[in-house]
């Protein structure tokens, strides 16, 4: 295995601050929608729910990435990292340099 770890964990850390910047950045589109009728039309009030659904749902995958990062930070603690959790041979370094959370080779994902 060529990934070094030091170098991997400042990756994982870097994604996690990017993902946790956009988390509160879109705060504001996930708080929930008011539904005065006087300020907000009825079109306005469906487009501000379908925005509202689509930033939760963003907000969901983003908490799924982050736990997995906090994984992979943690298997770098563990000197486990770069290693498959299902068969225990290397993971690819190409794999590993496209999504450093990989948890599995790409014969066992």
């Amino acid at each position: 295995m060529a990934t070094d770890p030091g170098t991997a964990r400042e990756r994982l850390l870097a994604l996690k601050a990017e993902l946790l910047d956009l988390s509160q950045s879109a705060h504001e589109d996930r708080k929930p929608v008011e539904l005065d009728q006087q300020s907000v039309g009825r079109l306005s009030r469906q487009d501000s729910l379908q925005v509202q659904a689509m930033a939760k749902a963003a907000e969901a995958r983003r908490a799924q990435e982050i736990r997995r990062i906090d994984a992979a930070l943690q298997r770098v603690e563990d000197d486990e990292y770069g290693w498959c959790a299902e068969c225990g041979e290397a993971i690819e370094d190409k794999r590993l340099e496209l999504d450093p959370a990989a948890p599995r080779c790409a014969a066992c994902a």
